[in-house]
């Protein structure tokens, strides 16, 4: 019977080492974020490659969670307890299910998409990415050429 684990007539043993901890150099995550070729990452939704793209995946599950439970919270609520959510509201005099429904849930949204907003420019500043603003051309102005095809299909004259 051989042994596997010797190499060369020493008879020494060199395995390799499968759990090299690998050090990120003294990095920040937005000087490792700035190196990235995001064009080589595998994007994996399940294990997200970049601490960028781990922190908005937490953001954009959280906010998921919250548009599932203020949308469909009240419709699960009446189901499960019709006799509380069809109990008229003092106030308003109609039943809690319909205030829920028509209400809480596309109030939820719109604060969830300002929350959402928010979110992603705080990971904008964290990470270092700057959204760039287009100016607009003021109107009559011909960048290309003298011979620039107007807005009709034709060509000024």
């Amino acid at each position: 019977m051989t042994d596997n684990n010797a190499q060369g007539s020493g008879g020494t043993t060199e395995q390799p080492h499968e759990h090299e901890v690998k050090t990120d150099g003294g990095l920040s995550d937005v000087e490792r974020e700035q190196q990235i070729d995001y064009l080589d990452v595998e994007i994996n939704l399940l294990r997200p490659a970049t601490p960028f793209m781990r922190d908005h995946q937490r953001v954009i599950l959280t906010g998921f969670a919250i548009w599932v439970v203020a949308t469909f919270g009240p419709i699960t609520a009446t189901r499960l307890a019709p006799d509380l959510m069809t109990t008229p509201i003092p106030v308003l005099e109609f039943p809690f299910h319909y205030f829920a429904i028509a209400i809480v849930a596309p109030s939820a949204s719109l604060l969830l998409s300002v929350w959402y907003a928010r979110k992603r420019d705080q990971l904008d500043e964290k990470y270092g990415i700057e959204q760039e603003v287009l100016e607009p051309e003021p109107a009559g102005t011909v960048t290309d050429s003298e011979d620039a095809a107007a807005t009709d299909g034709g060509v000024e004259q």
